[in-house]
């Protein structure tokens, strides 16, 4: 080897060892899990933003380790294992958490917030501020709200216009009571299951259809396997950084300061991302032939008619308190 091939060799190895040596001098490791990929907005802020402002802000003393594509399971698993601290941050949307305290299903209830600047006036005020505290009987705690977007709905049969095209349609949904309720008042026969198993379901025709924010439709192909996406807006999804209690209750003041600045950081420019992304994915998806209609403000209306009932249901579920906060987030 000549001497140039040496130094190289050399750098390689001391890059190595550097690197190596960072990790294992880390005070803490946090462990992040999601279920989305690693061109969607959560996995390029938690990596350009989260992840990057904690190490470096730390000098090394907390390392952040991610793990996209559901590596690490499905929102419900996810969930159970920052409970359990084997992880000690997700990215779940809001509505898996329904699954754990019925009441994290006021932000499931449909046509709940006109707008995204309302849904984010609620989540940063003060409805999000009394939903945190649900999670401390969870032993979590929430570093900040992102967003998925508004949920619409794809299917293989017909496009959406009004409730009665629904009619027969077998569409999955989440495994969330209030989701299923307001789908059965649309006509459809909604079907719980995971997201993972949700493409080879759509493939194989077990299910007709499915109701997901743009950026997911896109990132997962469901073009490939569906033929209309009609833009119902019955949900916004909110996702919410769920964090291990204990294990942030354990740091210095000075470290859980740099992880909560960074949360707060995420949610602004995860925020920023997905509205971009929603915008291109949408003219891709456009150009993929799924075709694609939105609803006019006469046609929406006859869904948010049809799905009110689901209010007055679930009321005393959700506690009448956390739903005239929602609702209230609209008075702008």
């Amino acid at each position: 080897m000549n001497r140039m091939g040496r130094v190289a060799a050399l750098a390689v190895v001391l890059a190595v060892v550097l690197t190596g040596s960072a990790f294992a001098a880390a005070e803490y490791v946090i462990k992040v899990g999601y279920i989305l990929p690693e061109n969607q907005s959560d996995h390029i802020i938690m990596r350009d933003v989260f992840k990057k402002d904690i190490e470096e802000k730390s000098g090394g003393r907390i390392a952040v380790e991610l793990y996209p594509n559901a590596q690490l399971g499905g929102d419900r698993e996810l969930i159970e294992s920052v409970q359990l601290g084997t992880v000690q941050v997700a990215i779940p949307a809001t509505s898996a958490l329904a699954g754990f305290d019925k009441r994290f299903q006021v932000f499931d209830l449909p046509f709940l917030f006109k707008s995204k600047e309302v849904a984010f006036k609620a989540l940063d005020g003060e409805l999000g501020k009394t939903v945190d505290k649900l999670l401390k009987p969870l032993g979590m705690r929430n570093l900040g709200y992102g967003e998925n977007g508004y949920r619409h709905i794809t299917n293989s049969r017909n496009p959406i216009h009004k409730p009665d095209d629904l009619k027969g349609i077998k569409l999955r949904t989440m495994e969330n009571p209030l989701h299923i309720a307001f789908f059965k008042m649309l006509g459809a026969n909604p079907t719980p299951m995971s997201f993972g198993e949700l493409y080879t379901a759509l493939q194989q025709g077990t299910v007709d259809g499915q109701e997901n924010p743009v950026v997911l439709v896109y990132t997962s192909k469901f073009y490939e396997v569906q033929k209309f996406y009609s833009l119902t807006g019955h949900v916004y999804s909110a996702t919410m950084l769920v964090a291990n209690d204990d294990f942030f209750a354990s740091m210095p003041e000075d470290l859980w300061k740099i992880v909560e600045d960074a949360g707060k950081r995420y949610v602004v420019e995860q925020r920023a991302l997905a509205e971009v992304q929603e915008q291109e994915f949408l003219e891709e998806l456009k150009k993929t032939g799924l075709q694609i209609n939105e609803l006019t403000p006469d046609e929406k209306q006859l869904f948010i008619d049809a799905t009110l009932p689901v209010y007055d249901q679930f009321k005393g579920v959700i506690g009448e308190e956390l739903v005239e906060l929602a609702k209230k987030a609209n008075e702008i």
